[in-house]
């Protein structure tokens, strides 16, 4: 027997204080077990940028190309100056969703032919907040209609 460790009893059972539980889990074969914390959650992200102006069309068109490259951004509202992409962000934590989110506009301005604005904006909640604040009628309203718009 190993040196600080407890005696097992002949069926095998630890010697754990009475009531003491031991969790179970069941993982298929083949699958990795990771622990809730370390699944991802889905953040709703609100994006907003601006800068100096840009003909309509061009944004438009460029926000256009930016949610064909990337399907998952739900809408995009924008103006001659400045403009705000939402969508859902499948991420680990609020940092991994924020660092997504900060280098989005950046990574894709030339694919995509963005306006070299700046972020000015970033809001990222989690699935639960974003679903409570529309139960309590404030917050960002549902991306409806889903696309590109002008404000």
């Amino acid at each position: 027997m190993r040196p600080g460790t407890a005696p097992r009893s002949a069926g095998g059972a630890s010697s754990r204080a009475t009531g003491e539980e031991r969790a179970l889990t069941s993982v298929a074969a083949g699958d990795r077990f990771e622990r809730p914390e370390e699944l991802p959650r889905l953040w709703h992200v609100t994006l907003s940028v601006s800068g100096t102006e840009a003909p309509l069309k061009d944004v438009r068109r460029s926000l256009e190309q930016l949610a064909h490259d990337h399907p998952f951004l739900l809408t995009s509202r924008y103006a001659n100056d400045h403009a705000e992409i939402r969508y859902w962000e499948e991420a680990r934590d609020l940092h991994d969703a924020a660092a997504v989110a900060l280098r989005l506009w950046g990574e894709h301005r030339q694919s995509a032919g963005l306006p070299p604005w700046e972020i000015v904006g970033l809001e990222v909640i989690d699935r639960e907040t974003y679903h409570q604040r529309i139960a309590e009628g404030y917050g960002p309203l549902p991306a409806t209609p889903v696309g590109v718009h002008p404000f």
